[in-house]
C-alpha cells in the first residue's frame, strides 16, 4: 500500500540516511522530505545525489518537499537582498524537488499577510512572480500551507485568485486545522485547488503533530472531503516523536504505518476505489 512519512518524525537536521532506512523497514514507500525546512540551508548537487542514492537503495519515492523560508533567506522579507536570497532558496528546493522525481513543494506565507499588510503583499508578489517560469520549467509546483486560522484561509484564497492551478494550491495541515472551528469548512472550499497533505493530529488546543486517531479531528469527514478532492496522492503523515511519549523510533513508525494503512484504506474508499 502506498502511505507516506516525513523525513523530520524525530529531527530535522543532521544526517538523513538513518530516518530514510527506518521508514522503509517500516513498510512506508513514499517520503514527504521535511529536513531543513525552517532553515537557509541550501541543498548541493552533491547532497541531493547521495539522497537520490539513498531512497532509491531504501525502495522509496518523493511525495513532495517542504520548501525553507529561513530566517534570513526569506522571500518576504523587507530586506531586499534577503527577500532575494529568499527567492533563490525557494528555487534550491524546486531544483531538488524535480530532481529527486516530485512536483510539489510546500510553502508557508510571509508574515504580514495575513495580517492585510500591504508592503507584505507587494513583496510576496514580486517573489511567486519570480518563481513562476521557474516553477513552469522544472514542473514542480508550490503548494500554501494554511495555518490554524480563518484568516490564514482568506490568505490562500488570496494566493489562489492571484494564481492558476498549474502553478499554485493548497497544502491542507490538518494540526493546523484542527486548531478552529472552521478548518474542515475552508478545506470543502478549497477542495478543487488541494495539492498536498500534511496529516497529523491533536486534541484542538497545540500543533502536536500526533499519530492521526490519537486526537479529536473528525478524520472520517477529512478523508471524504480529500477523496472528493483535486488531490490524487496518497496519505501523507506529518508526524513526530517528540509528544507521543514513545521512546522507541521503530514502535512509532509501527504505529504511524498503521494510522496511515488505516486512512489509506479510508481515502480509496471515499474515491470509490
Amino acid at each position: 500500500m502506498i502511505v507516506s512519512m516525513t523525513s523530520d518524525y524525530a529531527t530535522d537536521h543532521g544526517c538523513p540516511e538513518p530516518a530514510l532506512r527506518r521508514i522503509a523497514d517500516a513498510g512506508f514507500t513514499h517520503v514527504h522530505w521535511c529536513h531543513h525546512w525552517a532553515s537557509d540551508f541550501v541543498y548541493a548537487p552533491a547532497e541531493v545525489s547521495q539522497i537520490a542514492r539513498w531512497m532509491s537503495q531504501y525502495g522509496l519515492q518523493l511525495t513532495d518537499l517542504h520548501a525553507s523560508m529561513g530566517p534570513e533567506k526569506n522571500w518576504g522579507s523587507p530586506l531586499e537582498y534577503e527577500r532575494l536570497a529568499g527567492v533563490e532558496l525557494v528555487r534550491n528546493r524546486i531544483e531538488m524537488t524535480a530532481r529527486l522525481g516530485s512536483d510539489v513543494i510546500i510553502m508557508h506565507m510571509p508574515g504580514g499577510c495575513q495580517e492585510g499588510d500591504d508592503g507584505a503583499w507587494e513583496r510576496f508578489r514580486r517573489s511567486m512572480d519570480a518563481l513562476e517560469p521557474y516553477s513552469a520549467v522544472h514542473g514542480v509546483r508550490i503548494a500554501i500551507e494554511n495555518g490554524g486560522s480563518d484568516a490564514s484561509f482568506d490568505a490562500i484564497e488570496r494566493v489562489l485568485g492571484m494564481y492558476g492551478p498549474e502553478f499554485a494550491g493548497l497544502c491542507y495541515d490538518s494540526g493546523h486545522g484542527n486548531l478552529f472551528p472552521r478548518g474542515l469548512d475552508r478545506l470543502a472550499k478549497l477542495a478543487d485547488r488541494l495539492i498536498s497533505v500534511h496529516l497529523h493530529d491533536n486534541q484542538g488546543t497545540g500543533d502536536d503533530h500526533n499519530i492521526p486517531f490519537s486526537g479529536t479531528i473528525d478524520w472520517d469527514r477529512l478523508m471524504s472531503i480529500i477523496g472528493s478532492s483535486a488531490y490524487g496522492k496518497w496519505v501523507s503523515q506529518e508526524v513526530s516523536i517528540r509528544n507521543t511519549g514513545i521512546a522507541e523510533e521503530p514502535e512509532f513508525l509501527a504505529r504511524a504505518y498503521a494510522a496511515a494503512v488505516r486512512l489509506q484504506k479510508s481515502l480509496e474508499a471515499a474515491r470509490g476505489e
